[in-house]
């Protein structure tokens, strides 16, 4: 199964109209031409935290949302793509329920990670700890067994509570690799294409490391999970938010990375009118990734753009960005900081309200992100030109519902009516039927204060150029009569 060169959509089962039923039909209406390359479906499945990425299961689709036959129905017409938290399950989960009750004579105790599967005698050392990139206090958490009144100690990479309600899965173990055997079989049998892997880098715990993509146990776990995946003609793409050279080293792997580098340098060149650092970029950067500019998180700063920005510039951007009603996720940790004290992890907005609500500003973003190599994804608020949701972070107390607006059947038709979303309509129809786009791609020499792209591919060509001063964009190509054309995006 091939990935298509062309756009996605990524959207909660909730977010466009309440349910996957309505979803469905909200895709059919309107966007029947417009999201060919597929639909990322965020977590549908129970969960119990974190808005479904705490799944108890992937057996099931959360009642609420709909049932496997509503995904099944979605997959005829769009390739469909979930999330798999490859690292970890809920507390909540019917597996780690029985461990708490019964501990070590659950027939589900192996898929957990107790500290003497790491310390032989149970105890957690300091010194090992230190040197690794945690995401919590300490990663562990201390659960009391029900029927035996022991205390048990396991492994929990993430969580905000304590006890952690995201408790780590051991992938050495064989329960583990038959667990996810299972997961995938029932995603093929229901017309999943593609699997994001979620929190992937966390997956091997070895003493003496950082427990974050250890080398090369992180490449014998992904070389399993490929071969369970190609066997049922499922797609991966990997994720992880790190160094922009790991990253690359999944690349070179032969695996679909995100390009978690774009959404800023597209920001950067938009508000400075300097088109430079994202010119080199796309000169140098591979191009088997899936591309974003807005999702269900927020614009990625630390760590993937470390050693790619001047702290002092950055601090300028984020500024801006705030002025215009964002607001951030800081690194925990003083190590992940810069020298200068610089620690966003990442700016939450929508995208069109950091752009300043401007719609050619807007649209040439989504230009760049289209002309650039990969698969393009737009997430529903962007797809809908949604502007930041303030309310909902004063009522949840969560910074990341600024970008996550549930959208009524009404305000999803009033908001396709807007021009600024009719012009974005048009510019993924454009993606996704012109043939150059499998092409050759080009980095065109052109002054700081524009942007000048070309793909090409037989007797079809097209190049879009933007002048930064005026967030214009102009698409020239060649059209099926062979004839020059201009298209004002």
């Amino acid at each position: 199964m091939a990935v298509k060169n062309q756009v996605q959509l990524i959207t909660y089962p909730d977010s466009l109209g309440g349910n996957l039923k309505t979803l469905n039909n909200v895709l059919l209406k309107y966007f029947s031409d417009i999201f060919k390359g597929g639909v990322h479906i965020l977590p549908p499945f129970p969960s119990s935290g974190d808005r479904g990425f705490a799944p108890l299961t992937y057996l099931e689709i959360e009642p609420e949302f709909g049932t496997w036959e509503d995904i099944k129905a979605i997959g005829e017409n769009f390739d469909v793509l979930v999330d798999l938290m490859v690292n970890h399950i809920s507390q909540k989960s019917k597996y780690f329920q029985d461990f708490l009750l019964k501990g070590r004579k659950s027939e589900y105790a192996d898929l957990f990670i107790t500290l003497d599967k790491l310390w032989k005698d149970g105890k957690p050392v300091k010194e090992d700890i230190d040197k690794m990139f945690l995401r919590r206090q300490v990663p562990y958490s201390a659960f009391t067994i029900k029927e035996t009144g022991e205390e048990e100690k396991v492994w929990t990479t993430f969580g905000k509570t304590d006890p952690s309600e995201q408790i780590d899965l051991d992938v050495k173990s064989e329960k583990v690799k038959q667990l996810l055997t299972d997961f995938f079989i029932n995603f093929s049998k229901n017309n999943v294409k593609i699997v994001r892997l979620d929190a992937v880098g966390y997956v091997i715990k070895k003493l003496g490391t950082s427990c974050f993509f250890v080398e090369p146990e992180i490449y014998e776990f992904l070389d399993f999970i490929k071969g369970l995946a190609d066997s049922l003609g499922i797609e991966l793409l990997p994720e992880v938010h790190s160094h922009y050279t790991i990253q690359y080293k999944l690349a070179e792997h032969g695996f679909f990375i995100y390009d978690f580098i774009l959404p800023y340098r597209v920001l950067d060149t938009l508000i400075n009118k300097n088109s430079q650092e994202l010119c080199k970029y796309l000169k140098n950067r591979p191009s088997k990734q899936f591309t974003m500019l807005d999702c269900h998180d927020g614009i990625p700063v630390k760590p993937d753009m470390d050693d790619l920005i001047d702290t002092k510039e950055a601090r300028k951007l984020v500024d801006i960005a705030l002025e215009r009603g964002s607001n951030l996720s800081l690194i925990v940790s003083d190590e992940h900081k810069a020298p200068d004290g610089f620690d966003v992890h990442q700016i939450r907005c929508t995208y069109y309200s950091v752009l300043n609500k401007d719609d050619d500003a807007y649209l040439a973003a989504r230009a760049i992100q289209f002309f650039t190599p990969g698969i393009p994804q737009v997430y529903y608020v962007g797809l809908l030109a949604g502007e930041n949701d303030i309310e909902a972070v004063e009522r949840t107390g969560e910074g990341r519902e600024i970008n996550r607006h549930n959208f009524t059947l009404e305000e999803i038709e009033q908001s396709i009516k807007k021009p600024v979303v009719q012009r974005l309509l048009e510019l993924i129809r454009f993606r996704n039927e012109y043939p150059a786009f499998n092409g050759e791609f080009k980095v065109l020499d052109c002054a700081k204060d524009e942007v000048s792209l070309s793909w090409e591919k037989e007797d079809k060509k097209c190049t879009l150029f933007i002048d930064l001063k005026t967030n214009k964009s102009v698409i020239n190509y060649i059209d099926n009569n062979g004839k020059e054309t201009e298209y004002l995006v």
